[in-house]
C-alpha cells in the first residue's frame, strides 16, 4: 500500500465530508433523489451514545478521499458476528490510487481482529467495474440470494401488525 494512503476511523469533525461522500455515491449510482441524510442525522446515528454504524476515512496525501460505512451483523450458522459494508466510495479524482483496496483490506483486517466469520456487501448489478474490482479481491458473488427491503409506508404497515409482548 502506498505511503500516501492512510485509513482511519471517522471522527465527529468528519461529518460534512461523510455527507459529501454519500452524496457523491448517490450521484454515481443515479440515486440522488433518495438521499435524505443530513449532518444532524448522521451525527445522531454515527456518533451518539449508541452508534448504529462505523465509518472509515481513506486519506490520500492527507486529504479525505473516500469512505467505507459498515456495521456488525450476525451469522446464526457460524455463531459469529460479521461486518456488513453498506457503502464504499472513493471520490473520482482519487480513483486508481489503491484507496478502494486499502479500505476493503482494512475492513477485512477489522473483521479478523474482531473475530468475525465474514465480510459482506451488495453491489448494483450494472456496476461492472465494482463487480470486477470485488472479484479481483477474492469476493464471491452469491447469485442464489436476493435482497429484500421494507421502507416507508410498507415498513409502517407491517409494524402496525405487530403483536405486542407487554
Amino acid at each position: 500500500m502506498s505511503h500516501n494512503i492512510k485509513i482511519r476511523l471517522a471522527e465527529l469533525k468528519d461529518i460534512p465530508k461523510i455527507l459529501a461522500f454519500i452524496q457523491g455515491l448517490a450521484e454515481y449510482e443515479k440515486l440522488t433523489d433518495q438521499v435524505i441524510a443530513t449532518e444532524e442525522t448522521l451525527t445522531n446515528t454515527l456518533f451518539s451514545e449508541k452508534p448504529y454504524a462505523e465509518v472509515l476515512i481513506a486519506e490520500y496525501q492527507q486529504q479525505a478521499a473516500g469512505f467505507a460505512l459498515f456495521f456488525h451483523n450476525y451469522s446464526t450458522f457460524l455463531a459469529k458476528p460479521g461486518i456488513y459494508l453498506e457503502d464504499l466510495f472513493v471520490a473520482p479524482e482519487y480513483r486508481g490510487k489503491g484507496l478502494g483496496k486499502a479500505l476493503l483490506s482494512y475492513l477485512a483486517k477489522l473483521a479478523v481482529e474482531r473475530g468475525c466469520g465474514r465480510l459482506e456487501w451488495s453491489v448494483l448489478d450494472w456496476n461492472q467495474s465494482a463487480i470486477d474490482f470485488y472479484q479481483a479481491q477474492g469476493a464471491v458473488m452469491l447469485d442464489d440470494w436476493r435482497i429484500n427491503r421494507l421502507t416507508g409506508e410498507q415498513l409502517k404497515s407491517l409494524a402496525k401488525q405487530s403483536i405486542s409482548g407487554s
